[in-house]
Parts: C-alpha cells; structure tokens; sequence
C-alpha cells in the first residue's frame, strides 16, 4: 500500500514573528512515521523553514494528490502560524471567515493559504484513498502574543501560533460579527456548507476559537498538540483508536494547563475507531482491549459487550471499556478456564463467537 507524507514547519519567518516549536514538531511526527508505520524516508517529504512557501507547499500538496490512487494513505502536517480573514467574493463580502494557514513567505497580500485552496486540491483525491490532515496552528485569538495557563502542571513559557491580521483586513469585518456563520473553515465546513470531508480526516490543535500553544516543555520547544500526540502514539505503539487518541491529548493538555481542545473532524463513524495515521486493511488485527485511562470505546468493545450479554452475563452495551466490563471479562476468563488477566484478545474473542 503506497502511503506519502508532507511535513511542514516554520519557526523563522521571513516577515512575521517567529516560532520556536514547529521544527521540533516535524522532527516528532518523523520519527513517529518510521518508527511505528512502516515509513520510510522516500515517503516523507518535509519543507522547513525558507523553503515552506506558499508555492512550494501548494505544488508538493498537488504532487501527492496527483499520484494518489485508490487504496493508498497520505499525511499533511502543518505546524506553523495560523489566521483568519473575512471572506470576500470580489468586492461584495460574504458571510464568514476564511480559516488560513501562514506559509514562509506569507503576507496580507494574498501568500497566505486558505481553507479553500486547500479544499479545492483535497478533492481531486480519489475514491478509496485516504488523506490524514493535522494542523498544529489557530485560527483565533485576543492579538496577544501569551497564553493564559491554568492547569495543575506548570511547565516553562507557552506563545500563541495565532497571527493577528492587520488593522486594514481586521476592519474589513469590525462590528460585523453577528452577521457571520456558525459554520466556517477548516473546522466545521466553509460558508455554504459544502466543505468536502469524503476522503480526508482532520485534526486540529484547538478549537476556532482557541488558541495552539507554542510551548517549552521539558526544556525543549513543541507545539503542545503534536508533542502530546506523540507522545501517546509512543506509550500506546500505535494501537489506539482515533477517538481514545483524542481523549488522551486532550486529558494531556488540560492536566498541564494548556486552554485548547483539539478537535477530529472524521467522513465516516468507523474512522474514529480506527487506528491513526494508517489505512485499515480488510484482514488487519482486532486490537486488544482491556482497562485503561481514558477509558476504550468503539464498535469493537460493544461487540463484545453484546457476546457477553448473549452468553448470559450482565452487561450493558455502550462501547466503553470501563470498569464494569473489565471485571466481566474476567468472569468469563474463570468461567472458560482462562487466563484470568481482565484482557480481550484473540482467545477471548474466538470464544465469545
């Protein structure tokens, strides 16, 4: 199975403030693709710094779209400034804001790379191909430079990845924001609701609202969303479905103070039980489940829950791997002569069906 993926970071900006995380961030999710996805470095294209134009972004994007076939997967990562304008269809405006990612060589003159440039190459995909988005910027803020943290962990300084947009574009919609859709952008779709989300799926640092922190932890500058993935696709070896991914960057992030929620916007239901940053195959192995922090959920777990409801033990069927169904799962195991270890795996499974 054919799979690519585009790193993109910029710390040193050529007109705009700079950054101190975004190489570090695309160091991370490098070594997250090799080491546990089978990568290799022919598969990864990255552009940093100076060569992370607007130009050079938008023809390697196309690159990958172009040679996508059925079947195959591909990541975008971006970890850079982000934006957003008021959209405008020549001189008449519209209702809604025009989400925007920063490249190097951005400017308010139009090199700057809108939700809708993206959308327009996302759609040349192919059907059955797969395209893993993740945008480590934001598209929101107070024009403020700090973050305001309020967690139990108080890990060193932490700078917004919002550009504030000068007063000209800033006016273009001042006292205008009633009139603005509830839908808008990268996020929830665009004006008219035809954001196209068939063959991608979409991860974002913090919600439209919010702003990405731009954090040092540990001593070394990431941005806080991308270190916080890695770090639970490394404790987890990237046997963890989307949706409990999520729940644990999420926990991550509030436990050590950082005011954003990420957000996964997913096509398909099934998308967010699968595994991150690959294609499931047809014949790919059930995942084991047993009791953790967050707690499991999916189809897979409900499944379950059903076989042991059939087999006569109390349970209800949620889809949560919680306490309740831990210790189910181990009434089973002394009933069956099993291993008693509260684990669902292979034997388990092939008893229960």
């Amino acid at each position: 199975m054919p799979r690519r993926a585009l790193l993109v970071g910029i710390n040193d900006y050529q007109k705009i403030s700079d950054l101190r995380g975004c190489l570090n961030d695309v160091s991370n999710m490098r070594s997250i693709l090799k080491t546990y996805l089978g990568f290799r470095n022919n598969d990864i294209r990255v552009l940093s710094e100076n060569r992370a134009t607007k130009e050079n972004i938008l023809h390697r994007l196309r690159w990958m779209v172009k040679l996508a076939r059925p079947g195959d997967f591909m990541i975008f990562h971006f970890s850079g400034h982000g934006s957003q304008i008021r959209d405008r269809n020549g001189d008449e405006l519209e209702d809604g804001l025009d989400e925007l990612i920063c490249p190097f060589d951005c400017d308010w003159d139009g090199r700057f790379i809108l939700d809708d440039d993206l959308d327009e190459i996302f759609r040349g995909l192919p059907k059955n191909a797969l395209l893993e988005v993740f945008l480590d910027c934001c598209h929101s803020g107070d024009g403020t430079r700090g973050i305001s943290r309020t967690g139990h962990q108080q890990e060193h300084s932490a700078a917004s990845r919002y550009l504030e947009p000068p007063l000209d574009i800033r006016f273009r919609y001042e006292d205008e924001e009633n009139e603005l859709s509830a839908t808008r952008g990268f996020q929830s779709g665009n004006r008219s609701g035809n954001r196209s989300m068939q063959n991608h799926i979409l991860w974002s640092a913090c919600q439209s609202d919010q702003e990405s922190a731009d954090a040092c932890i540990s001593g070394v500058y990431n941005g806080a969303f991308t270190y916080y993935f890695c770090k639970h696709i490394r404790e987890t070896g990237g046997f963890v479905s989307r949706r409990n991914l999520l729940e644990r960057i999420r926990n991550s992030l509030h436990h050590n103070g950082y005011p954003q929620y990420p957000q996964l916007t997913c096509a398909k239901e099934a998308d967010f039980e699968n595994r991150p940053l690959q294609f499931p195959s047809s014949d790919e192995p059930e995942r084991l489940l047993f009791l953790t922090t967050p707690y499991m959920r999916g189809n897979d777990v409900k499944k379950i829950q059903q076989a042991l409801a059939k087999a006569g033990f109390s349970i209800i069927a949620d889809g949560v791997f919680g306490p309740h169904t831990y210790e189910t799962i181990r009434q089973f195991q002394e009933k069956n002569n099993l291993a008693i270890d509260g684990i669902v795996g292979k034997t388990v499974r092939a008893m229960l069906y």
